[in-house]
């Protein structure tokens, strides 16, 4: 969930180290640090923000070597002393690290036996000394000879005084990547922070580590046999990375104006309007295959994991096929039985989701077959899938997810319809369907552009400590990514819960202090939804209802907000938008940072 920078080349490394820090601010971070060898070590980190870390930066920080680091707290709490990078007592090894190292304690308590007096509460530390104690030749062989012994995962960059010429890099369930410039070479967890400087990155698999000088790169495992990992272009837009918080208004909301846009890409080049159906070349199955599927389990975390029930849904109206989506963090855990006729369906707009790629592992050593539906061209599920669809949503850095999650609904209504039309779904439903999609930017454009008028609705919820998401079959997991985002940045707490289950305990904690935000599409449960809207006005429970216009409700005492009708099957992404918004004013109105909540991080890329 942290921030690894690391440069090698002829600039002086310190400026690019903070530049590349500050495109990391995304991911969640409480403290940031730099380390450069020039003619000896030096080291600066803070508590707080990349500012402060630049203001304490002394005016000559010389060197050409260097890496960089943002953390958030996992052993320790937030302070100088445990900012990354770490040193050994020497000073001349200093070490960054995403990721959790499982026998730290142990490590931490065998140190201290020899007489070493420990700086931090950090499991980092500890491989700084290894790396420090260790007397292999080379620093890629001191590397080798820490991380022998170490167990957990990790991403982690060294440098070395002894070596000033290069980073050795490693990794192991948290992921690197390598940029190649013009004699001059850069490290990075993510793609954001070299993306001005380069697009031709390597990325390093599981096991993998690399050798990073000016001149080039060199990969190897940990007997120190070669790899053949090369670098290639990624394509991406760098101006895509140019936004943020220092703009006219919070990265969420941008991205949230980006989504009729993103939906397309989602589209483009995969409707075939012709035969009703889709065209999914990146799942690298033929019809035969597609027909073999006898289930469908999705597996992601958080929002990912929300879209996946709406993707559920969607596949088992249209296909006819069992579906059904879990927590991805729960599924590796359990032992779950692999069947050889599921297709299995990892998703993740980071495409580094620890708890999802682990999952993917664990499915392929058993047999499964597994596809990725990601944004992230290259990233680690993307490569450890047999097939996938790309998102094409565009960089997303707000921590709370919104194109993504549009366009993980798109993905799943493309793969719905394409499994769909290679079993009974008609012909006539297949063009209805893609005629749907086709509407949809359009119709989130419009949602949009009303999104101003539920400042007061949002005002309302703000102000109340608690409240319920409510929604039936296709609108519960709508609920539950409302209940998500406005958790994730106003912080005040909601709940979601099936509108069939409010007589089985919920409506116990009714009370005028209580709202509850209801969807009510126009389908076939539309009746059943509007009694138990009925039931919580009765007991003094304020109401947004979320519904199509036209829809009557009656006496019921509400604040309404209306979505376009699309066709009913592809509502639950029209009705997801309000509820975006409301999470985004409700935030504003409290005075939250609304594209870096607390406790949150954007990539989730340790348990």
């Amino acid at each position: 969930m942290c921030g690894i920078v690391g440069y090698v080349g002829g600039q002086q490394a310190a400026p690019l180290l903070v530049e590349g820090l500050a495109r990391l601010e995304h991911r969640g971070y409480d403290s940031a640090g730099v380390a450069v060898v020039g003619s000896r070590m030096r080291v600066v980190k803070r508590a707080g923000r990349v500012g402060q870390l630049a203001d304490a930066l002394p005016k000559r920080l010389a060197g050409r070597t260097g890496i960089g680091h943002t953390r958030w707290a996992t052993h320790g709490p937030a302070s100088d002393r445990n900012a990354h990078p770490h040193t050994d007592a020497a000073g001349t090894v200093a070490v960054v690290h995403n990721g959790i190292l499982d026998n730290a304690a142990a490590l931490r308590r065998r140190l201290e036996a020899d007489g070493v007096e420990l700086a931090s509460d950090t499991d980092t530390e500890v491989i700084a000394h290894l790396v420090g104690r260790s007397t292999a030749e080379t620093l890629e062989g001191k590397v080798v000879e820490a991380l022998a012994v170490v167990e957990g995962t990790y991403g982690l960059a060294v440098v070395h005084a002894d070596f000033p010429d290069r980073v050795v890099v490693a990794r192991h369930g948290s992921p690197l990547l390598v940029g190649v410039g013009e004699k001059e070479m850069f490290v990075a967890s993510d793609l954001a922070a070299l993306v001005r400087h380069t697009t031709t990155v390597a990325h390093l698999d599981d096991g993998e580590l690399a050798t990073v000088t000016s001149s080039g790169f060199t990969t190897f495992r940990a007997d120190l046999s070669r790899t053949d990992t090369a670098a290639h272009q990624v394509d991406v837009d760098p101006s895509a990375y140019e936004h943020g918080a220092t703009g006219a208004h919070p990265r969420m909301y941008t991205e949230m104006l980006e989504q009729p846009a993103s939906v397309e890409r989602t589209l483009r080049g995969r409707l075939d309007e012709r035969f009703g159906t889709a065209h999914l070349g990146g799942l690298g199955m033929d019809p035969r295959e597609l027909r073999a599927v006898q289930r469908v389990k999705i597996l992601g975390c958080g929002s990912a994991y929300y879209a996946g029930q709406m993707g559920a849904q969607l596949i088992e109206e249209l296909a006819r096929v069992p579906a059904d989506a879990e927590a991805a963090s729960e599924f590796r855990y359990r032992d779950a039985v692999i069947d050889p006729d599921t297709l299995y369906v990892a998703v993740s707009q980071s495409g580094e989701t620890v708890d999802t790629l682990l999952a993917v592992e664990e499915i392929r050593r058993k047999g499964g077959r597994v596809v990725g539906l990601v944004n992230v061209v290259g990233s680690a599920i993307a490569r450890a899938c047999d097939g996938g669809i790309y998102l094409h949503a565009g960089p997303e850095t707000a921590v709370a997810s919104t194109k993504a999650v549009t366009t993980m609904f798109v993905g799943f209504a493309l793969l719905a319809l394409q499994l769909g039309r290679v079993r009974d779904l008609s012909v006539a439903d297949g063009k209805r369907l893609v005629a749907g999609l086709l509407r949809l930017p359009g119709q989130i454009e419009q949602v949009l552009a009303g999104g101003d008028r539920l400042t007061g609705v949002a005002k309302t919820l703000a102000a109340a400590e608690s409240m319920f998401f409510v929604g039936r079959v296709r609108g519960y997991p709508v609920a539950r990514e409302g209940a998500q985002k406005l958790k994730e940045i106003s912080y005040r707490h909601a709940e979601a819960y099936q509108m069939s289950e409010l007589k089985h305990g919920p409506l116990a904690l009714i009370s005028p202090a209580v709202p509850t935000v209801a969807l009510l599409p126009d389908d076939e449960l539309a009746d059943r939804n509007l009694a138990a809207l009925h039931e919580i006005a009765a007991r003094g429970g304020p109401l947004v209802v979320v519904t199509h216009e036209g829809v009557d409700l009656g006496e019921l005492a509400a604040e309404r907000i209306d979505v376009p009708r699309n066709e009913k099957e592809l509502d639950p992404l029209l009705l997801t938008i309000p509820l975006q918004l409301l999470a985004y004013h409700a935030a504003v109105t409290l005075g939250h940072d609304v594209d870096r909540p607390r406790n949150l991080a954007k990539s989730v890329t340790v348990e």
